[in-house]
C-alpha cells in the first residue's frame, strides 16, 4: 500500500470524510471477501483531498499527509463515532446466520451496541491472517510509531498475558470532536481532569502592578510567542528542555491568578487551574494516576497550566520517617518529572516564597513577585474599581483612604462590590464616606482584623 498522494475528484456535496469512511467500507468489504475465498487484488488508493475542502479532517489530513496503512487505522478508529453499527452491517453481508468471528476481534462496549475495534481488528484489515503480512504491519501499533507517540490513537489496556492488540483501538477525543464537529469541546473539571478553565472579562489594564512585574509578564509572553522558533529553527531544542516553569509568590489578591488568566486571554492560550485537592489522594499510586490523567490531557495543546497554592505539594522536604513520608516525596518527584517534561507554559503560585523548597526554585526558568500595592497603586485601584454609574460624596478623599488601609486589590473590588450592592438596595446611586469606612471594617474584620 502506497503513500496517499495524487488529488482524487470530490462530490461538491460530500466532505472528504464522507468519502473516506466510503472507501473504508469498500475496503473492509474486500478485506472479507479475501478471507473467505473470493481474492481479488486491491488497486485502489485513498487520495490526497483537494484545497477546497476546508473541512478539519481534510486539513489533517494534508498536513499529516499518512500513508494508506495509517488511513485505515486513523478510519478505523473514527468510524464507531459516525456509523455505530459500520463493522456489523459488513460482516452479516457474509455471516448472514451469525456466529463467531475471532479473527475479526473487536469488542462490545457498556453502552455502545456496535464492534468497537481493537489492534486486532485493524491488524486483520491491513495484513487478512497472513503472519508475514502481519508482521510487517505491527510497526505501526509501535507506541513510538506518530500516530501513538503524538496520542492520536491509543490501544486501550488490556489484563496480564492477553494479547496486546486485543485492546480497543481508540482515537483520542479531542481528534473525534475536531474531525467530526470542527471544534474541539474544552474538558470539564472532574476527578478524571482536575483542573478548572479560566476566562475573564478583564483586561489588562484592569490589573494595577508595579514595573519589574510588568517585565517579566513581558518575558512570559515572549516565550509564548517565539518559543517554537527558538526550539526548532534555533535549534535550541537540543539544549533546553521542554517548556517553561514559573513560579509566581505573594500575599493573597495581588493578581497571581488574574495575571495567568489574562496572559492566556492575550496570547490565544487557554487557561486551566490545578485543583490540588482533586489531585492528592491518600491513596497509594493515586496521585500520580490523577497527575498523569491531566498532563496526557494538557499535551500539546499549547495551554497554560496554573497550579494554585502550590506549595502544597512543592513544599520543604522534610526526612524519611515512615512510608507516608517515602510515597508523598515519589508524588513530589513525578509531579516535577511531568512539569520538566511539559511542552507548554507551567505556572505554579504560592503565598509564601520561603514554603517551597530551594530545590524546586532552581527547577523554575523565572520567579515574579507581587508585592502587596504600594499606596499609589491602591489609589488607582480604588478609582478604576467604581463603576460609572456610582455617585462618590465629595467629602470622600480615595487618595487618603488609599494611604490610611493598606488593602490588596482583591480586597478594594470585594468591598466595591459590597458597596454597589449595599446602594441598589437603598435605590441610589450615592455612596457615602460614611457607607465606605464601613465597607472597609466589614472587609477588615473577615481577616481578624
Amino acid at each position: 500500500m502506497e503513500v496517499v498522494r495524487s488529488v482524487p475528484s470530490l462530490k461538491t456535496a460530500d466532505s472528504y470524510l464522507v468519502t473516506a469512511l466510503d472507501y473504508l467500507k469498500r475496503f473492509v468489504e474486500w478485506r472479507l471477501r479475501t478471507h473467505f475465498g473470493e481474492a481479488d487484488p486491491w488497486g485502489e488508493d485513498l487520495c490526497l483531498p483537494p484545497e477546497e475542502d476546508q473541512t478539519s479532517f481534510a486539513g489533517f489530513v494534508r498536513r499529516l499527509q499518512p500513508s494508506s496503512e495509517e488511513m485505515i487505522l486513523l478510519l478505523t478508529a473514527l468510524v464507531p463515532h459516525l456509523v455505530p453499527g459500520f463493522f456489523d452491517k459488513i460482516i452479516g453481508q457474509f455471516l448472514p446466520r451469525g456466529g463467531e468471528f475471532p479473527e475479526f476481534g473487536g469488542q462490545k462496549g457498556k453502552n455502545h451496541r456496535g464492534t468497537l475495534p481493537t489492534g486486532e481488528t485493524a491488524l486483520f484489515l491491513l495484513a487478512g491472517l497472513d503472519p508475514g503480512a502481519r508482521l510487517q504491519m505491527l510497526p505501526f501499533f509501535d507506541p513510538e510509531h506518530d500516530l501513538f507517540r503524538n496520542r492520536i490513537l491509543s490501544l486501550e489496556p488490556v489484563a496480564a498475558h492477553e494479547p496486546a492488540l486485543s485492546g480497543r483501538l481508540i482515537l483520542e477525543r479531542e481528534f473525534v470532536e475536531v474531525f467530526t464537529t470542527g471544534k474541539v469541546g474544552l474538558p470539564r473539571l472532574s476527578i478524571h481532569f482536575p483542573a478548572q478553565h479560566l476566562t475573564t472579562q478583564t483586561v489588562w489594564d484592569d490589573l494595577v502592578l508595579n514595573e519589574r512585574i510588568w517585565q517579566q509578564i513581558g518575558e512570559l509572553k515572549s516565550w509564548i510567542k517565539y518559543h517554537d522558533r527558538l526550539w526548532s529553527e534555533w535549534k535550541m531544542g537540543r539544549k533546553l528542555k521542554p517548556g517553561y516553569r514559573v513560579l509566581f509568590y505573594g500575599p493573597p489578591g495581588t493578581g497571581k491568578t488574574l495575571t495567568a488568566t489574562l496572559l492566556g486571554k492575550y496570547t490565544g492560550r487557554e487557561v486551566f487551574k490545578i485543583d490540588l485537592s482533586m489531585v492528592v489522594s491518600k491513596f497509594i499510586g493515586e496521585t500520580e494516576k490523577n497527575l498523569a490523567s491531566l498532563f496526557d490531557k494538557a499535551e500539546h495543546k499549547d495551554w497554560i497550566l496554573f497550579f494554585d497554592e502550590a506549595d502544597a505539594i512543592f513544599g520543604k522536604r522534610t526526612g524519611v520517617r515512615d512510608a507516608h513520608d517515602k510515597y508523598a516525596n515519589q508524588e513530589v518527584s513525578y509531579l516535577l518529572q511531568r512539569i520538566e517534561a511539559h511542552s507548554g507554559l507551567v505556572i505554579l503560585a504560592s503565598n509564601f516564597r520561603n514554603n517551597i523548597d530551594e530545590a524546586f526554585i532552581r527547577r523554575f526558568n523565572s520567579v515574579v513577585y507581587f508585592p502587596p500595592p504600594s499606596a499609589e497603586e491602591r489609589f488607582r485601584l480604588w478609582k478604576q474599581s467604581f463603576p460609572d454609574e456610582v455617585r462618590l460624596a465629595k467629602e470622600i478623599d480615595l487618595e487618603n483612604i488609599a494611604a490610611e488601609y493598606e488593602l490588596t486589590g482583591a480586597h478594594i473590588i470585594n468591598i466595591v462590590q459590597y458597596l454597589c450592592l449595599s446602594a441598589l438596595e437603598k435605590g441610589s446611586s450615592a455612596i457615602s464616606r460614611a457607607d465606605l469606612l464601613r465597607g472597609i471594617r466589614r472587609e477588615l474584620e473577615k481577616e481578624g482584623k
